[in-house]
């Protein structure tokens, strides 16, 4: 296994003793697409900050494939290239000039300039507006032109920090499209932060749950649900639902994995059946408001793990 980013220990604490990050340990495989879950203040942009050697750990260290992003910052900044949150291209120039000069400050070749250029117009679906000024752009089309400019360099490491965040449902759709498109059409290692489960669920290979600068969970959208089951029991309970939930601990229906939130339980049922589950919490007495079944979600997965949900905390 080759891995295109490795991390170990990794930490940053800013003046007052704030710990954006804690000591976190994760490795990228070549060509995979890995994601960084969590809301804002999780410590996914400061993470994401110390792998592109913009920002000093505090300990810990990591490399880009193979390159130490401390001791070696300008090799490693040679073999990737990031997408912000904040637009970094020219609003006076044309999408081409934009690239065209990203390409000279790579120092690419300008035959070669050109062939990318025209290469990622196609493949972004930019080529009939690459020659307008950028000020014509939607907000889609300006982040489609972002990518480009991180690709025109051919990274062998992507990082892609909240890609779609402030974008409309409909160009928010249409630049997943985009993404997903650039994992099957390339062998770049991407590494995508997101708060948005369905993001991470659509894109990722892997992804880390990040919560408080602390990895909480890390593997495949699919391990993560399974760990909850097939399927789930949620119930809204009239009465406390943290003593609701004990109660039904004492009788052998909730395990450790089972949550409460607010007024909601949740009981992965793993080996149980949903039929009797829901007729042996009636029989206990709890009075409910509503009780159904479904699959887990990684909203689940996220809540059993923090108590808080990621759409609220984002």
């Amino acid at each position: 296994m080759e891995l295109a980013i490795e991390v170990n220990e990794l930490a940053k604490t800013y003046p007052g003793d704030v710990q954006a990050v804690k000591e976190i340990s994760f490795g990228v495989e070549a060509g995979e697409v890995f994601g960084l879950l969590g809301p804002n203040g999780a410590g996914k942009s400061t993470t994401v900050g110390m792998l592109t050697t913009t920002i000093l750990p505090s300990s810990g260290s990591a490399q880009l494939v193979g390159y130490d992003v401390v001791r070696q910052a300008r090799e490693t900044r040679s073999v990737s290239s990031v997408v912000f949150q904040e637009p970094v291209v020219d609003r006076s120039l044309s999408g081409r000039r934009n690239l065209d000069v990203h390409a000279r400050l790579w120092r690419v070749e300008p035959a070669e300039a050109k062939a990318r250029i025209d290469e990622l117009a196609n493949t972004l679906g930019l080529t009939a507006l690459l020659d307008r000024p950028l000020s014509t752009y939607s907000g889609g089309q300006q982040r489609r032109l972002e990518i480009a400019r991180a690709l025109v360099s051919r990274p062998r490491v992507l990082f892609l920090d909240e890609p779609t965040v402030g974008l409309d449902p409909r160009i928010r759709a249409e630049l997943l499209d985009v993404i997903a498109g650039l994992r099957d059409r390339t062998s770049t290692t991407i590494l995508l932060t997101t708060h948005y489960l369905d993001e991470a669920e659509r894109l990722c290979d892997r992804l880390a749950i990040i919560h408080e600068g602390t990895i909480v969970a890390l593997d495949s959208p699919a391990a993560l649900r399974a760990e909850l089951g097939e399927k789930i029991v949620e119930l809204r309970v009239c009465d406390n639902a943290q003593r609701t939930l004990e109660l039904l601990r004492e009788r052998g229906l909730a395990g450790e994995d089972a949550f409460a939130v607010g007024a909601t339980i949740t009981l992965p049922l793993h080996e149980r059946g949903a039929p009797e589950t829901i007729a042996a919490i009636e029989g206990a007495g709890v009075r409910t408001t509503a009780i159904a079944t479904r699959e887990p979600t990684l909203d689940d997965v996220y809540l059993r793990l923090t108590g808080g949900q990621l759409s609220a905390a984002a």
